[in-house]
């Protein structure tokens, strides 16, 4: 069968994000609530990852800063991923592993909330910002799978760690985004109540 293929990747990607959604309601609820606190007490939402997880920032930060589902005011969001001048000059005069840290700690202020993506939890990259982060005493929220990587032994107990339950690539980053759009929902509905539709 020559969509045999296809379907495959499509019933690997629903029977996951069945299992991911026992695990991961609990902590995606945490994540909400800090999201909630950090924006309601006028602080904003810094996001780094690489590749696929670049994306999955510039996504999060276009859903806060413009709309989800409802019109409402612009929320403080920004994706660290985007201002190639910045990108350049730091991995040129610094190395890329700094590339996202410091931009942490220019931006980055006490109550702030960094939203750090790594489908490994191993990016050095990313680790350096989570650990810049928490110096300048943010919060931090890591969306990651594989085990968690070494995030999960820099990630507090204020930090939320939400791991997706899988060995592969492709479809963490479909749960990532998906978690992406529960985190997105759920500020909206914390901040303005009820659906969207109402």
């Amino acid at each position: 069968m020559k969509n045999q293929r296809i379907l495959s990747h499509f019933h690997e990607s629903a029977e996951l994000k069945m299992i991911a959604a026992e695990l991961l309601a609990e902590p995606i609820e945490q994540a909400i609530e800090l999201m909630f606190s950090a924006l309601s007490n006028g602080n904003k939402i810094l996001a780094c990852g690489n590749g696929g997880s670049a994306a999955d920032c510039q996504h999060f930060a276009a859903e806060l800063v413009g709309r989800f589902e409802r019109e409402r005011l612009p929320l403080p969001a920004m994706a660290l991923t985007v201002d190639s001048s910045i990108l350049t000059a730091v991995a040129n005069d610094y190395s890329f592993q700094e590339v996202f840290a410091k931009q942490v700690q220019a931006f980055g202020q006490a109550g702030d909330i960094l939203l750090a993506i790594s489908t490994s939890g191993n990016s050095v990259s990313v680790i350096n910002a989570v650990n810049a982060a928490l110096e300048r005493d943010m919060r931090v929220i890591g969306l990651t799978g594989k085990g968690g990587g070494e995030m999960q032994h820099v990630l507090t107990e204020a930090d939320v760690h939400i791991c997706v339950p899988h060995e592969r690539t492709a479809r963490i980053q479909e749960v990532h985004l998906l978690t992406i759009h529960c985190l997105c929902d759920g500020i909206d509905a914390a901040l303005f109540g009820g659906d969207a539709d109402e």
